[in-house]
């Protein structure tokens, strides 16, 4: 890695990400493209390492000819596509924007890197395009299925799981047809800051601080891997920097509590970081919702394939990832007061804090 375009590294995931590869590589520059739709945002770059050594572009991973340009004008070898609709509600009421960005727009960067790297040849060092996926393009689990892994069938059952399923097979088809170097990562349920408060742990907290219900889907035993997102970066640079191109690798937490288990832990630390807080106990606020269409019952990851091939494994645990979490919120509520007072986030707010669970 020498010039890295990181997509949608304005958003959660991404910014972290761009945070930490600062640190971790002082050799790279990186240009930073993202759309700043409502997930996304510049509150997420403020106070970057080394600032200089990152260049932002706000722009659509959909226009061909700027993705082209940039190719060009930065000599990238890499590309770290994080961009992508994400959340399962939004694909189940709108479910067009998740192909038209997830499919048609991986289709669009495929198609720009095979041209720069492949037929133009313009770089003579390796290149990698590296693709960010979910656990949700498995499916789901029963309580007695084996975990996820990367040899698990597809069995997307979101119009957001089936676009990004979609997406990987259309990088995979890049690496067998053209000879594109690319990896893939499919990551579950990531945490920590940042995070958008349309997820269920920044909702849960953003809620819990304002005395608001904390809605839960079903009967909150839906059980899901978490994975603090600063270990999820820490695989996904291994993946790049040793991972055998045209592989694909599971990347986990380790821990499968269920929701209903996350949500009365970020209330128990609540309680004790806010001793004179109004509104405890805050788990007197947890609500009971109506499930969600189709949702998806148990996910778990095996994550040896890259522990044993990478060395990877991650190394936060739930009990701490939480309380750091909880304490980023507490200590930087001048960027959750930033991102709330975004209007669309407040119309959907409005519209929804009562009538779902904030999950992935």
């Amino acid at each position: 890695m020498q010039n890295v375009l990181v997509t949608g590294g304005a958003g959660f995931i991404g910014s972290n990400f761009v945070r930490y590869l600062l640190e971790a590589e002082p050799q790279v520059e990186i240009v930073n493209l993202d759309a700043l739709t409502y997930a996304g945002s510049l509150e997420n770059l403020k106070d970057l390492p080394d600032p200089d050594r990152h260049k932002f572009i706000h722009g659509e991973i959909g226009d061909r000819s700027r993705i082209d340009q940039i190719l060009r004008d930065h000599a990238i070898d890499t590309v770290i596509h994080f961009a992508a609709e994400t959340h399962v509600d939004r694909s189940i009421l709108g479910p067009a924007q998740f192909v038209e960005t997830n499919i048609v727009g991986t289709f669009i960067l495929l198609e720009a890197a095979r041209h720069y790297w492949l037929v133009e040849s313009a770089l003579s060092s390796e290149v990698r395009f590296h693709h960010i996926s979910t656990d949700e393009v498995f499916g789901s689990l029963g309580t007695n299925d084996p975990p996820f892994s990367e040899n698990t069938p597809y069995a997307p059952n979101s119009p957001y799981a089936a676009s990004k399923a979609a997406s990987d097979h259309l990088v995979r088809s890049y690496g067998h047809t053209y000879g594109l170097p690319f990896s893939i990562t499919n990551c579950s349920n990531n945490y920590g800051p940042y995070q958008f408060p349309e997820k269920l742990i920044p909702l849960m907290i953003s809620n819990a601080l304002k005395g608001l219900p904390l809605p839960i889907y079903g009967d909150g035993k839906q059980v899901r891997d978490w994975l603090y997102v600063e270990d999820h970066c820490q695989a996904i640079r291994e993946v790049i920097k040793t991972g055998i191109p045209g592989e694909t690798y599971i990347v986990g937490g380790n821990t499968q509590p269920t929701n209903l288990l996350v949500v009365t832990t970020l209330c128990e630390i609540l309680d004790e970081c806010l001793p004179n807080s109004a509104y405890l106990p805050h788990e007197s606020l947890v609500t009971y919702v109506t499930d969600r269409p189709g949702h998806d019952r148990r996910y778990a990851m095996d994550i040896s394939k890259i522990s044993t091939d990478l060395g990877w494994t991650p190394r936060q645990s739930l009990a701490e990832g939480l309380l750091k979490t909880v304490e980023w919120y507490l200590e930087h509520q001048d960027w959750v007061d930033a991102i709330g007072n975004k209007e669309d986030y407040q119309d959907w707010l409005n519209r929804n804090y009562l009538t779902r669970g904030g999950e992935k």
